[in-house]
């Protein structure tokens, strides 16, 4: 227990430690005009508060049942025809 307060490990660090290398991939092949600001490394953690609190999804829910499943079904199998 005291080391683990000394060098903590689990998941939750090793997502961060993911998210920093994917953060740097991300800021050498980003174009600034377009994301001004440099990725961090909750950007890329999409299971993170930080990143889950800047893009509430609304749900798109259609009227007609069978629009409702062939919409599904395109979002889950694009390759799918």
């Amino acid at each position: 227990m005291a080391f683990h307060k000394l060098e903590p490990w689990g998941s939750h660090y090793d997502d961060l430690r993911a998210g920093v290398v994917t953060s740097m991939i991300g800021n050498v092949h980003r174009d600034r005009k377009r994301q001004a600001n440099p990725f961090g490394d909750l950007d890329f953690i999409p299971w993170n508060e930080h990143s889950r609190a800047g893009r509430a999804a609304e749900p798109i829910l259609l009227d007609d049942a069978e629009a409702q499943s062939n919409l599904i079904d395109q979002m889950m199998f694009p390759k799918r025809q």
